[in-house]
Formats: C-alpha cells, structure tokens, sequence
C-alpha cells in the first residue's frame, strides 16, 4: 500500500492538473464564443456565393475557365485543416482519420497523392508516415481572416493551372455545437459540375452582364476563397469547442480521481493510526504483565 506521503503528493499533483485544465476550458469558452459567432456570420455568405454560383448557365465540359474544367487525375492535393494544438479530444483523430481515408481513395484510384496542410497536428501526422507535404501554413486558425483565406487559395488555384497538380480535395472539421464537430470531405478543384448548376431555370433570381463566362472568370476564384475561408472559421469553432468540452470533461475526472485519493488517504491514516494505538496497548499489557 502506498505511504501517506505518496498519496498527499500525488493528490497535490491531480489538483494541479485540475487547476490547468480548468484554465483552459475558461480560455476555450472565452475564444469560442468569438470563433462561432464569426463561422455562423460567415455562412449566410457563402451560402449565397454558391447559390450565385449555381445560378450560372456554363457547361462545365465547355467552359472556358479551367477551373471547370476536368482532366486526367495524375497528382492530386489534399488540404487538411487541423489544429496547431491538441488537447482537444478527438476533433485531431477524426479529421485526420477522415483526410487518410481521403488520400487512401485517390491512391486506389491511381493517383500520386501529396498533403497540403494548414495546422501542425495534419503535417506532423503525414510527414511522418512519409506523405509528400506540399505546403503547410500554421498559425492560422488562431484568428483566421480572409487574407489567410486568399493566400491558401491562390497557392492551389495557380498549382492547378500550372498542372502542378490535377486535382485538390478539402478536409476540415465543420462546427455543429460545443459537443458536435463532424469533419467533412469535398472536392474543391475542378469544380464540380454539379456545384456549377447546369441551366439556370424560370426561377433564376440573378442576371450576368456582360455574360456568364465573364462573370465566371473573376467569381471562381473568390469561390475557392469564399469556401476556404469558411472551413478555416469552422474549424478555428471547432477547435475551441472541441477543447473546451474535453478540458471540462478532464477536470470532472480529474475530481474523481481527487475524491478516490482523499478516501484512500484517510483510510490509509486511520489504519497507521489503529495500528500506532494497538501497538501502544499491547506494550503496556506486556509492561502490566
């Protein structure tokens, strides 16, 4: 049985813990309440982008962007969006589970796959069982702005056009609620057919001039933009949110475990101090004898 001594350090040690816990899921809740309020301001946005974008009547196998325009896969590009940190249950399995899954399909599909990851838990993850890491950026789901938004997106738009690779499929964790973080696969390049409409019906609500194509050519890329920067505010709330319920969690079991330690202590004591007192009759029965 452990000493008395042992105990008391190791509750010391568990309520230290449960103090630094308890921190950082004040400091989550704090961060998170800004992180959903910009990704819910966000998606009114983006919606509307696509649905303008679904409102254009441009044949994909047609369209003079080549943005539209599908080719023969050779090399394709994942984008994983993940934390820089963990501490945040299972939001970094999860979506690097789902991204590995992702690359494992485009391989079987005969596919040259590289990883291009913004986030160090995705990097650390891929380079390590040897994935070619195309980019990486860090830092960015701290506060993410559209300025990030752009920079990820032109490096893939121009990788694409300049063929450096065929195809660019995104993973990120979309925010449901502070105990919800679903992650989510899509292709982003080529953009799909369906995402692009096909003819716009009677109940079109948008007119282009001068034409579609036009249009088209300065709207695709804000697209990319718009669609990276909605997975980067996602993810920065589901990162918070994910950290502050598994924080929350810790220091409830982190209380348990306090309660079990202090049980344990006291009887540790009781059975030191029963036994001090029974040595102590026995030595003067022994005296009185």
């Amino acid at each position: 049985m452990a000493s008395l001594q042992n105990i008391r350090r190791r509750i010391a040690s568990v309520k230290s813990t449960q103090k630094v816990t308890k921190a950082m899921k004040m400091v989550s809740a704090s961060k998170l309440r800004r992180a959903q309020e910009a990704a819910e301001a966000a998606r009114p946005y983006a919606d509307k982008m696509a649905e303008m974008f679904a409102g254009l009547s441009i044949d994909p196998e047609q369209a003079a962007s080549p943005l539209l325009a599908a080719r023969p896969a050779g090399k394709a590009a994942v984008l994983v969006v993940t934390p820089d940190r963990g501490l945040c249950g299972g939001l970094n399995t999860n979506t690097i589970k789902l991204a590995h899954q992702r690359v494992n399909a485009l391989e079987a599909e005969g596919m040259t796959v590289a990883v291009v990851a913004v986030g160090r838990k995705g990097r650390e993850y891929f380079r390590r069982r040897g994935v070619e890491i195309l980019h990486d950026w860090t830092g960015l789901l701290n506060a993410p702005t559209y300025a990030d938004a752009e920079a990820v997106g032109r490096y893939l738009v121009e990788g694409f056009l300049a063929e450096g690779f065929d195809r660019v499929d995104l993973v990120y964790a979309r925010f449901r609620s502070v105990i919800s973080q679903v992650p989510e696969a899509q292709q982003l390049l080529p953009i799909a057919a369906s995402e692009s409409g096909g003819k716009r019906g009677t109940d079109a609500t948008f007119l282009f001039e001068p034409s579609d194509e036009e249009v088209l050519g300065s709207l695709l890329p804000k697209y990319i933009q718009t669609r990276l920067f909605q997975a980067l505010l996602e993810s920065a709330a589901s990162e918070q949110g994910a950290r502050m319920s598994a924080m929350d969690a810790a220091s409830r079991n982190a209380g348990e475990v306090i309660k079990k330690l202090t049980l344990i202590y006291n009887r540790t004591r009781q059975e030191a101090v029963t036994k001090e007192l029974l040595d102590i009759i026995g030595g003067v029965e022994a005296l009185n004898a």
